[in-house]
């Protein structure tokens, strides 16, 4: 059995509360009283956002059957600082926006610091899948006739 010590329990506590403080004071706000509507991208991503960080609430008591929700997080933050503000920096073209957004982003490293890998691996990686369809149940033998 693969167990995750309480220390990392707390770690995992620690960024699920940290996303629904950053976005409970940043993002909240707008929702609960917006100040005009929202253009596509930004209201599809403020939505995304604000689901985001109710997830996080329920993984401060299910830590661990949330961390999907944290393993989204870091994949998704890891693959734009590789796809977006890389290559800007790399050519000399990032500007103040696109850095200011990596900033934030690459703090991404304490969810990285956070997950039990372990626990994923034995978890999604090297334990049994769900089928694809229902088992039958095996007949149980039958009794013999006294």
């Amino acid at each position: 059995m693969n167990t995750v010590s309480t220390a990392r329990l707390y770690a995992l506590r620690a960024m699920y509360l940290l996303v629904v403080l950053g976005l409970g004071s940043v993002l909240w706000p707008g929702i609960v009283q917006p100040h005009a509507p929202w253009e596509l991208a930004r209201g599809t991503v403020n939505c995304m956002l604000a689901a985001f960080s109710l997830l996080c609430l329920l993984g401060l008591r299910y830590p661990l059957q949330m961390l999907p929700v944290l393993l989204w997080e870091a994949l998704w933050k890891t693959i734009w600082l590789l796809l977006v503000p890389l290559p800007q920096w790399l050519n000399g073209s990032l500007d103040a926006a696109t850095a200011a957004t990596a900033f934030e982003c690459a703090f991404v490293v304490l969810v990285y610091l956070a997950i039990p890998w372990r626990h994923v691996y034995a978890h999604y990686v090297a334990g049994p899948a769900t089928p694809w369809r229902a088992q039958r149940a095996q007949a149980e033998p039958e009794a013999p006739a006294a």
